[in-house]
C-alpha cells in the first residue's frame, strides 16, 4: 500500500543550516526502512544560499540560461521558456519568487543529485534504514494546463522502472514503456506538502522495491537527451525558422528541405 505522510515540525531554512539534522530531527521516530523522502528544492536552496535580490531576478534568468526554447509577451514582461544549465526546460530558468522572503528570488540548487546524495548519505547514517530522496520543484508541462512536482534531483533510488521487454496483462511484451517513478513520487508527495502550506517535506512509503544505493544515477538521467528531442522550439519558434529557412533557400535558389 502506498503511503504519502506530511512531515511537520521543519523551521524557516536560512543558508548554511544543517538541513540533514533539521530534516532528520523531524523524522525521528517516524521513518521506515524503505521509505522515500520527497524535498521541495526551496529549503535545499535556501540551505545552500542560492538566494539573491529580487532586483537581479532577470539577470539571474540569463546567467543560468542554456537555451531559449520560447518566449511570449504579456502585459507584465516576458515569459521565458528556458533551458537551464541541469538540463531541465521550464519557466524563467527555475528562479522563484514563491515561498522566499520578499525582496529575494531563488536559484535551484547548483546540483540537485549531488544535494540529494549528501542529504541522503546523513540520513542514513544517522537512522540505519535505507532510505531514497527525491528533490521536487514545480513544473509546467507542454499539452497540459496547470503544474506539477517532478524530480530535479534524487539520490538512493531508482528514478526509472524500466518496464521493457516484460509482459502486459495480456501478455503482450512491453517495448518502450519506462515509467518516471521519480516524477510520480514527486507528484504524490506534492498532494500533502502544498504549495502554501510550511510542508517542504513528505514521506513515501510503500516503494522500497525503488530504493537502491547512493550510486544510482540521479534525476539528470531523466532530462531526454537532444537527439531524442522532438519538440526542442516552441511552435512559433520553430515555425519562424522553418520560413526563414524557406526565404534563404528561396534567395539561393535553392529547393528547402519541405519542398
Amino acid at each position: 500500500m502506498l503511503t504519502v505522510l506530511p512531515v511537520d515540525g521543519i523551521p524557516e531554512i536560512s543558508a548554511g543550516d544543517d538541513l540533514a539534522r533539521l530534516v532528520g530531527d523531524a523524522v525521528d521516530g517516524v521513518l521506515q526502512d524503505g521509505d522515500i523522502l520527497a524535498v521541495t528544492s526551496k529549503v535545499v536552496s535556501k540551505a545552500e544560499g542560492r538566494s539573491i535580490p529580487a532586483v537581479d531576478r532577470e539577470d539571474a534568468i540569463t546567467a543560468e540560461t542554456v537555451r531559449e526554447v520560447a518566449s511570449r509577451r504579456h502585459p507584465g514582461g516576458v515569459t521565458r521558456i528556458v533551458e537551464n544549465r541541469l538540463g531541465l526546460v521550464l519557466a524563467a530558468a527555475g528562479v522563484d519568487a514563491s515561498n522566499t522572503p520578499e525582496g529575494t528570488v531563488l536559484l535551484l540548487p547548483e546540483d540537485p543529485d549531488a544535494s540529494a546524495r549528501s542529504l541522503c548519505a546523513a540520513l542514513r547514517s544517522r537512522f540505519g534504514l535505507d532510505l531514497g530522496v527525491v528533490i521536487t520543484d514545480t513544473l509546467g508541462r507542454p499539452w497540459r494546463q496547470g503544474q506539477t512536482d517532478a524530480a530535479i534531483g534524487a539520490a538512493g533510488v531508482r528514478v526509472v522502472d524500466d518496464l521493457r521487454g516484460s509482459l502486459d496483462a495480456h501478455g503482450r511484451r512491453l517495448d518502450v514503456t519506462m515509467a518516471a517513478v521519480a516524477d510520480e513520487i514527486a507528484a504524490a508527495a506534492d498532494l500533502v506538502k502544498g504549495k502554501a502550506s510550511g510542508v517542504p517535506v513528505a514521506i513515501v512509503r510503500g516503494l522500497g522495491r525503488l530504493v537502491t544505493g547512493l550510486d544510482a544515477e540521479g534525476a539528470r538521467a531523466l532530462v531526454r537527451p537532444p537527439e531524442q528531442d522532438m519538440f526542442r522550439r516552441g511552435s512559433d519558434e520553430a515555425w519562424e525558422e522553418g520560413f526563414q529557412a524557406g526565404l534563404r533557400a528561396a534567395a539561393e535558389g535553392t529547393p528547402s528541405a519541405g519542398a
